[in-house]
């Protein structure tokens, strides 16, 4: 999607919200908006709600719709248009994508209660309190960092058979004991609710309009995998190339992600700061750059078990830049392998935004040199960890010492020095 916002030049284009109660549903505002319009878009489903006697010519959504919609909005801008959404438009709808597109005061939105308004409704959960995760175009695997023992939350399906592969997925992560709810065609003349503990879900698939309520119930032996950073080892496959979870925890702390920042995690290994990155807020993105290609599945891999399948992982950071121009430039950086190839801190340094922070760790006293020596260059600040972790020793406990860690932390100024090759 390719347009500025403020570009549109036609009238303002209506966004009226339509629930499954249909054209009945609706106020008198939103009935003169929709037959007011000349082209009316939307979905087969919503368009079928609308009663024959609205002269408007009608424009089915093309599949994918995101890349024609650009197109289609310019092919008919010279009439009244009005575009049909589910529920809230601005509620994981079609409002939002054309706010991007066409800027706010190109539109006129007129919604109706969103799905999770009216499933908190009818379950009787505060909606200011209770999450909502669309898998609708979005891998599943997206609900998992939102599970937590006790807790409940709302899943906006994508057709009949999320709830199926919802309980699936619950109980393939420790939470099979989590109840389901499923409420089918909220707030229309055929709503439906179905219940069930997602280890024992036996029901057949229902209506492709659902959403999916679940309070979690977590199995105790599992280890536990919140948004906090500092997951349990365990969690990660791969060769043992991982941040141990003490000093990922301080790690992450360095970075300080906030909601919608971008990573890159160079050298990433299992892929664990980049995850941890991610799991702390849904709006955050990563790249992950590895060298080695099995590591590189490993990183995959790991990010879909634990939620964030969003990770872009690529290959070695000057090759992958050098290719590729259009990587975007990231609000922080986290360097946790290749500190002593040529070049690397430099390229990074060069790429980071003023304003960002870069992050490196040492575990060698050639890397810790040449963090020492940017330190004396740019600033920030030094540290050194040395964790001890107990374990057994025949009937005692002793203390095992792993492997000190250098880490050198910065932001990234207008005072900072250009990085020397």
């Amino acid at each position: 999607m390719s347009a500025a916002p403020g570009s549109w030049t036609g009238t303002p284009v209506t966004v009226v919200g339509i629930g499954a109660d249909g054209w009945d549903g609706l106020g008198r505002a939103a009935r003169e908006a929709v037959g007011d319009a000349e082209v009316l878009f939307g979905s087969v489903r919503q368009l079928a709600l609308v009663p024959p006697t609205v002269a408007a010519h009608r424009v089915t959504w093309p599949s994918p719709l995101l890349p024609a919609l650009p197109g289609l909005l310019e092919r008919h801008g010279g009439a009244r248009l009005c575009v049909l959404a589910s529920g809230d438009p601005m509620f994981y709808g079609i409002g939002v994508t054309l706010a991007r597109l066409l800027g706010a005061q190109a539109l006129r939105v007129l919604p109706q209660p969103s799905s999770a308004s009216l499933a908190c409704a009818r379950l009787g959960w505060p909606l200011a309190e209770t999450p909502v995760v669309s898998v609708v175009g979005r891998p599943l695997a997206t609900v998992l960092p939102e599970l937590a023992d006790g807790r409940r939350l709302l899943v906006l399906s994508a057709d009949e058979h999320t709830p199926r592969d919802l309980a699936r997925l619950l109980g393939g992560h420790g939470f099979g004991g989590s109840e389901l709810t499923v409420l089918e065609q909220l707030g229309g003349s055929a709503e439906r609710r179905r219940a069930g503990i997602a280890q024992q879900w036996e029901h057949p698939p229902g209506d492709p309009l659902n959403v999916v309520a679940i309070t979690c119930s977590a199995d105790p032996d599992r280890p536990r995998a919140t948004r906090l950073p500092g997951l349990p080892d365990e969690l990660f496959g791969g060769d043992g190339q991982l941040t141990k979870h003490e000093v990922r925890a301080l790690t992450l702390a360095a970075l300080a992600p906030a909601p919608g920042e971008l990573l890159w995690d160079v050298g990433g290994g299992s892929g664990s700061i980049a995850i941890e990155w991610c799991r702390a807020h849904a709006g955050n993105r990563a790249v992950a750059f590895e060298r080695l290609e099995r590591r590189r599945r490993q990183i995959a891999d790991n990010a879909t078990v634990l939620g964030v399948p969003h990770i872009q992982v690529r290959g070695e950071v000057r090759g992958e830049l050098a290719a590729d121009t259009g990587i975007a430039a990231p609000d922080a950086i986290f360097v946790g392998g290749g500190l002593t190839q040529d070049g690397v801190l430099e390229t990074c340094w060069a790429q980071l935004r003023q304003g960002g922070r870069l992050v490196a760790n040492a575990v060698t006293a050639e890397s810790e040199s040449l963090l020492l020596n940017w330190s004396n260059a740019q600033g920030g600040i030094l540290r050194k960890f040395q964790i001890y972790r107990g374990e057994p020793l025949g009937s005692f406990t002793t203390w095992r010492p792993q492997l000190p860690v250098t880490q050198w932390s910065v932001v990234k100024t207008a005072r900072s020095f250009p990085a020397e090759a």
